[in-house]
Order: structure tokens, then sequence, then C-alpha cells
């Protein structure tokens, strides 16, 4: 037996306790979702467009995937490096930061039972988890983005909890600062709800 093998085994790890993410935080982890493509515009205007390409339906809620793109047109290197500044600005770092609802990249959705809920309400971060929260919430996870001399590309997560079940679901996107005003689209609630039922759990 060698030096290095003469040693006593290290005492056993004990267990952190699973924790489990409340339901209206996102997605659950134990499930695969149905998937409904969806593939409509939010925003389309020379040089920059938004869309909504699909969703991922959960039993209890939906991620609906957001992208946008802006392409240079006839900026100058001074005004590219400006929506540059624009494209990449960070939200509040936390609680008790009140967006700029003149700049900030906001969304919203409106629920079929008349329900409102958008972007700025919760986000990462803002609770513990053991709070009681009632619906309907919307969680904007932004997923990154990327930019050149030529365009700059970006995207976003979006947990609508509860499922909306028994209409359309309403989709609110504002971005003044880049030149988009409030503009929504309708989601098929019937192809929501179809997919909730292809949701299988693990």
């Amino acid at each position: 037996m060698t030096f290095f093998q003469d040693l006593p085994e290290p005492p056993e790890r004990p267990r952190p306790p699973r924790h489990v993410m409340p339901e209206w935080l996102g997605p659950p982890s134990n499930e695969l979702p149905g998937v409904v493509h969806f593939g409509k515009f939010l925003h389309r205007a020379p040089g920059f467009v938004m869309a909504v390409k699909c969703a991922e339906v959960y039993s209890n809620g939906c991620a609906v995937d957001v992208v946008w793109s802006v392409r240079r047109t006839s900026e100058s290197d001074r005004e590219w490096a400006a929506a540059n500044a624009r494209f990449f600005r960070q939200p509040p770092p936390g609680p008790g930061y009140a967006e700029d609802l003149e700049s900030a990249l906001l969304f919203g959705a409106e629920f079929p039972d008349g329900g409102k809920t958008t972007s700025t309400q919760i986000r990462p971060g803002m609770f513990d988890g053991s709070e009681t929260v009632t619906g309907p919430v919307l969680v904007a996870n932004g997923q990154g983005g990327s930019g050149n001399d030529d365009q700059l590309t970006g995207a976003a997560r979006l947990w609508l909890w509860p499922l909306p079940v028994g209409g359309d679901l309403r989709l609110v996107v504002q971005w003044k600062e880049a030149g988009m005003d409030e503009q929504s689209i309708m989601l098929d609630g019937g192809q929501i709800a179809a997919a909730a039922l292809l949701a299988q759990k693990y």
C-alpha cells in the first residue's frame, strides 16, 4: 500500500434539502412540454423586427420565446454605438428599482379572463420563493444577445402562469427607446390548450 492509499475515507457529506422552485416562477423541472409554433411578428419595420417563435406549454403554464433583430441601415458609427448601448442596456438591479417606461423593453399579457400582468411586476431574484403569489404572472428571462457592425440580435423567454384557459392570450410589448410603441398580438388559446394535453411527466 502506498502513502496516498493509506488514508481514511472522507466523511459522508450531508445531503442538502432539495430546492423546489415555486410554480409561478418558472416551468416544472420534471415535465416534457408540448410545443406550439406561432411564428408571428410583434413588430416589423425597416431595420428592426421582433417576433414570437414558439411556446413550450406545460401542465401549469407556458414559456413563450421572443426574438428581435436590429439591422444597421444608414447609421453613422456614433449612431450605431448609441444603438448598441440602448440594445444591451441592463434592467434595474433588483427590488426597489422602477423600470423607466420611456426606455425599457416591456412585456405584458392579458389572459382570457381579463387578468393582466407585466414584466415589471416580478423579476428573477425579487422573491425567495416562500411567498404566496397569485396570478397571473409574467416573468421575463433574458436569453442573451449578440452584435457586430451590421446587426444586433436578442431573445427572451416569457414564463406565463397559470396556464391561460378558455380563450386567446394577448401578448403586449413596448420599447419606446427603440422606436416601438405599444403593440400586441393574439396567441391562439386553442393551440395552447391542445399543447398542454401533450405535456408529459418524466
